[in-house]
C-alpha cells in the first residue's frame, strides 16, 4: 500500500485522483468514483477504490465547506473546490456517506490492509472524522 499517513490524502491513490480532479469541471469524476465503491455491494472491496471514494468523499464535504486537513498532499483538490463552488445535491452527500460505510465493513481491502498495521484504530478515526463533515 502506497501509504504514508491516515488522512485521506496520504497515499498514492488519492493524490493521482485529485490530480486528475483538476480536468474536470463538474462532479462527475466525484460521482464515479463514489458510484465504483457503492458497485461493490458486498463483494470484495479493492483498496484503490476505496482510497478514491474517500477522496471523492472528502470533496463532497468541502465543497460544503467542512474542510479538514489542508496541506501540500490535499492542494490539488483546495484549488479545485476554490474554483468550483459548485452546489453538492443531497443526492451525492448521501453517497458519499454510503461510500464511506460501505469502506468500513468487510471484505474491504483497505480494512484489511490497514488491520495488518499499527494505525488501525488512527485511520479508522480519521475516515469517522471525514463522515462526520459532510451533511445530507
Amino acid at each position: 500500500m502506497g501509504a504514508w499517513g491516515t488522512g485521506v490524502f496520504d497515499n498514492d491513490n488519492a493524490c493521482d485522483w485529485a490530480f486528475g480532479l483538476e480536468e474536470s469541471d463538474d462532479l462527475s469524476l466525484v460521482e464515479a468514483a463514489l458510484d465504483k465503491v457503492l458497485s461493490a455491494g458486498l463483494n470484495y472491496l479493492e483498496a484503490p477504490d476505496s482510497e478514491e471514494g474517500l477522496a471523492a468523499a472528502d470533496v463532497v464535504a468541502r465543497l460544503q465547506g467542512h474542510v479538514g486537513e489542508q496541506n501540500s498532499y490535499t492542494e490539488p483538490v483546495d484549488t479545485w473546490v476554490a474554483a468550483h463552488r459548485i452546489p453538492v445535491p443531497a443526492t451525492l452527500a448521501h453517497k458519499a456517506l454510503a461510500a464511506i460505510e460501505r469502506i468500513l465493513i468487510a471484505p474491504s481491502e483497505l480494512v484489511d490492509l490497514w488491520q495488518e498495521g499499527e494505525e488501525f484504530e488512527a485511520w479508522q478515526q480519521a475516515v469517522h472524522h471525514l463522515k462526520s463533515r459532510i451533511h445530507a
